[in-house]
């Protein structure tokens, strides 16, 4: 009896081995097509012209990528973080009115709910006592 429910896990190990077989096999050939790419000198000179980054037909001006402010990154954090707190706000409002039904779980939803804004509106305030919402 225990012999057939490890049975049961042989295509699961199959997956993880054709998966684990793919990636690795996608980078080897990365790697052996990268090197024959570069000892043909036309493929070379034209990877060069390919790798120039393509501004709408302009020739680029400056470094491609800019460095960007903390203050950018740290505004980004808080924004997924509260659109994290509509996308659990939204199933509990549609379960809110079905889950008022049974007297024993209404109170406990409520207080879930409840425990949850305030922990986000703590951290509100912490952002806002810390001027992380300021652009100066």
């Amino acid at each position: 009896m225990e012999d057939s429910q490890l049975i049961q896990y042989i295509p699961v190990l199959i997956l993880m081995v054709v998966a684990f077989a793919i990636a690795f096999g996608m980078l080897v050939a990365s790697v052996v097509i990268g090197r024959i790419a570069n000892r043909n000198r036309k493929l070379a000179q034209a990877a060069r012209v390919k790798n120039t980054p393509y501004e709408c037909g302009m020739l680029p001006v400056g470094e491609g990528s800019s460095r960007l402010s903390v203050k950018f990154y740290l505004v980004a954090m808080l924004f997924i973080l509260f659109d994290i707190e509509v996308v659990f706000l939204y199933p509990w409002a549609v379960v809110y009115r079905a889950m008022l039904k049974d007297p024993a779980t209404a109170g406990m939803i409520f207080g879930s709910m409840l425990t949850f804004m305030a922990v986000l509106f703590v951290g509100y305030i912490y952002a806002l006592k810390k001027r992380a919402l300021d652009w100066k």
